[in-house]
């Protein structure tokens, strides 16, 4: 039976053991990103309460959490475009406040909403941007093409749409190659093609050897790039680890979802008894066993020796959504 957690738990693991091993070593130097004791208050409304997170040196991190969470206040305050109420935030171990600039010039930032002069062309654009940050333009048309802008380098930034747009804020922010990368939904208002352009992006990044935070609603994406990930719920942290590690503090079993000719929605007798299954339901002909891998054929035996006809069946593993949707479920939902 699954151990009940407390309201305020959260879930964390250190331990070099737990970690997956990222393109990027990862190793024991003090954090990339340390955010310890963080609160941020606007009046009476606690966007950001006590959060301490790290994010490890090479790795790619996922910052999840539902609508109002309190995910772009945290980026924002590691940016330093707005003050904490309380807490210590370190980039490259160098405490970071609004007057800490040069330790943001070794950062590609893409803020959640990002906007950019509409008479401009993506080159001027970029080549603006690289002025400023003292980077040589040589490299924007690089840029533009590694995030497949590179066919409309020409065209006003006026003319673009959402995804377009979010696409020359991604380049942007590769400007002056960066060691570390804080992207706020990166992937936001992009279609399938542009957003594996960008998921593409972020793992070669991260292979020459950059550490990258990046938040997002793609659960399916933070899956299939993150190292480790962050969960923030209410304003406070409610988990972080892998997504193997929370699965397996969470006890999330694979499900063997079978499809069986008259169910009519009623779980066959002795299914849950099976040692290895967890738990059974039924809806209409679908039948849904939460169990062990090593159960599955069991099962299936099982069911055709009650002379049950099986029409089809899948496995379905564990996922960071069915995670997701626990932990926020465990500490109250959204806000």
């Amino acid at each position: 039976m699954r151990t009940k957690r407390c309201e305020n738990e959260v879930w964390k693991s250190n331990k070099e053991s737990d970690l997956v091993t990222a393109p990027a070593a990862l190793n024991a130097e003090a954090p990339v990103i340390e955010v310890m004791g963080l609160h941020k208050n606007y009046d009476k409304v606690k966007a950001v309460n006590d959060l301490t997170m790290s994010v490890r040196k090479g790795e790619i991190y996922g910052f999840l959490g539902p609508n109002g969470a309190g995910k772009s206040t945290t980026i924002k305050t590691i940016m330093a475009l707005t003050h904490p109420t309380s807490g210590v935030i370190k980039v490259h171990n160098t405490p970071v406040s609004t007057k800490t600039v040069d330790i943001h010039k070794d950062i590609g930032y893409l803020p959640e909403k990002i906007s950019f002069y509409r008479n401009l062309t993506p080159v001027q654009t970029l080549t603006f941007l690289c002025e400023l940050k003292g980077a040589d333009p040589v490299v924007v048309d690089q840029l533009l093409e590694d995030v497949g802008l590179g066919d409309v380098s020409d065209r006003k930034v006026g003319t673009f749409s959402k995804g377009m747009v979010q696409l020359l804020g991604v380049a942007q922010a590769m400007i002056g190659d960066p060691s570390l990368y804080i992207l706020d939904e990166p992937m936001g208002g992009l279609d399938a093609r542009w957003v594996r352009i960008v998921r593409d992006k972020i793992r070669e990044l991260n292979e020459r050897g950059a550490t990258i935070v990046f938040s997002s609603h793609i659960l399916s994406e933070v899956q299939m790039l993150c190292d480790r990930v962050g969960i923030i719920n209410k304003g406070a942290l409610v988990a972080e680890d892998t997504i193997d590690n929370l699965s397996d503090h969470l006890e999330l079993r694979p499900r063997l979802e079978v499809t069986i000719t008259g169910l009519d929605g009623a779980v066959p007798d002795g299914i849950d008894a099976i040692e290895g299954v967890w738990n059974a339901d039924a809806e209409g002909d679908k039948l849904t066993v939460s169990c062990d891998a090593s159960s599955r054929i069991q099962v299936l035996v099982a069911l055709e020796r009650r002379g049950l006809t099986i029409k089809n069946f899948k496995t379905l593993d564990p996922t960071l959504e069915d995670a997701f949707v626990e932990l926020i479920s465990d500490h109250g939902g959204e806000q």
